[in-house]
């Protein structure tokens, strides 16, 4: 597949990095000489200085036959102007574009984005992005990680193992034996930053963060399988009231309306504006490393800090200052790839990248074959899919010990209908059925292909 990528930043360069590990044709286009040379020393991609949204650079990228255009520069209006282009002059198939600045998305303009007027195939945002994939991590504490699958009825968790988790030090083929109400299996574990994709033979150990996939059923048995059981919190603080904020008070107001929820906001006219759209959540204006304004906020009694400032070093500071009032627990917003190992030695329970969200979602509709959703698990870990399995598959009709499934992926569950079963060794998989998997990052071409339509399908 040929693919153009407009902006070199974090995520337009994270989504090169995985497309061209993949043996996709990328270019990459950007106005700063810096990051191109950066990003072609680093990894096997063509780059392009100019902007993004000149007809000449485009061509010169070699849009005239590309497959996809991906727009993520860090101006709305280049990349816009850009899928415009490529429709428009080129005829290019698919076209997805970030936009951050929420006036373009409201519902009433609806239509702006239309095949008419300006076809953009796939609209990302990333402020709503995260504020729901915050919102999934409010609704299991405990847990740094959660991602529904298949209509919610499997769910990715990710915990940490603490010293009095029951399950540490036993073989992962043990676990059944041992636990046999444990119906999880676990596809990825994080010792020391390291990530390691686990056999049976492997353990886990105190520290160790573990990611595993359960029947949504069975979750409040797992989580309390590794020590975890935690209630939802009923008072909400959140750091910063920018878009972030704000739609992740709209979705708490919406979905969860018995939560007391706060904002400080240090920007007056932002405070009073948000104040305006909120129905039942208290807004104040202050600084968020103030301790008076965290007192008069209630931070002691508060269960979960939700740090969503745009910066990074007031995340981390707030959370910290907020756990050491009292609060319970701490989800902060980094940008900084750098500063996620500082995260479990300075006490902060969840992080939420932004990068790894918008990378995320993109890569769902780049994915080829009957992959319906995507999630990135980690800077370079692999990823986490969800597909549906054909008739052409080699996956079907042939007990697992005997797929030779490639090396680095792990199933994590079969939805059948409203079965859900753990992949065994003599379990087979059929036609239709949706599988959750797990794939190492050199592993996920070769996943795509076993869900690929093949000709013979037709």
């Amino acid at each position: 597949m040929k693919v153009i990528i407009c902006g070199a930043g974090q995520v337009g360069s994270n989504i090169a990095r995985h497309l061209s590990m993949e043996s996709n044709d990328v270019t990459i286009v950007d106005k700063s000489n810096d990051l191109i040379r950066q990003i072609s020393d680093s990894i096997d991609v063509r780059g392009i200085v100019g902007h993004a949204s000149r007809p000449d650079i485009l061509e010169q990228a070699g849009i005239a036959d590309a497959d996809m255009i991906i727009a993520v520069t860090y101006t709305d209006e280049v990349n816009m102007v850009a899928c415009q282009i490529a429709h428009s002059l080129f005829g290019v198939p698919t076209k997805i574009a970030r936009i951050r600045h929420q006036s373009y998305l409201q519902p009433i303009w609806a239509n702006l984005f239309s095949r008419e007027h300006m076809p953009i195939d796939v609209i990302i945002s990333p402020e709503i992005e995260i504020a729901r994939a915050v919102t999934r991590r409010l609704q299991v504490p405990g847990a740094f990680e959660m991602i529904p699958l298949v209509e919610d009825k499997v769910r990715l968790l990710g915990v940490r193992c603490g010293d009095d988790c029951p399950l540490v030090h036993t073989p992962l083929r043990q676990l059944t034996q041992l636990f046999p109400d444990l119906n999880i299996v676990i596809v990825g574990l994080l010792r020391d930053g390291e990530a390691i994709v686990p056999t049976g033979n492997d353990h886990m150990i105190p520290g160790d963060e573990v990611y595993f996939v359960v029947d949504t059923e069975h979750l409040p048995r797992a989580m309390a399988a590794f020590g975890h059981e935690e209630t939802e919190a009923r008072r909400l603080l959140i750091f910063g009231g920018g878009n972030i904020g704000l739609f992740l008070a709209q979705q708490v107001e919406a979905e969860h309306p018995w939560v007391k929820t706060k904002i400080i906001e240090g920007n007056k006219e932002r405070a009073e504006e948000i104040a305006g759209i909120l129905d039942n959540t208290i807004v104040l204006n202050g600084d968020v490393l103030d301790p008076e304004i965290l007192e008069e906020a209630n931070v002691a009694a508060t269960e979960t800090v939700v740090a969503v400032t745009n910066d990074d070093e007031t995340n981390i500071l707030s959370s910290l200052l907020a756990k050491s009032h009292g609060s319970g627990r701490a989800i902060t917003l980094m940008n900084k790839a750098s500063y996620q190992s500082l995260v479990a030695p300075l006490g902060i329970d969840v992080v939420v990248s932004p990068r790894n969200i918008t990378v995320s979602t993109i890569l769902q509709h780049v994915r080829r074959g009957r992959i319906h959703s995507v999630h990135t698990l980690r800077e370079g870990f692999g990823e986490l899919i969800e597909a549906e399995a054909l008739e052409t598959s080699p996956l079907i009709n042939t007990p697992l010990k005997e797929v030779n499934l490639p090396t680095g992926v792990l199933l994590g569950a079969i939805v059948r209908g409203t079965e859900i079963i753990v992949p065994r060794g003599n379990t087979i998989v059929e036609a239709g059925d949706r599988i959750v998997l797990f794939a190492a990052a050199e592993a996920v071409s070769k996943v795509e292909k076993m869900f690929s339509v093949q000709l013979e399908y037709f």
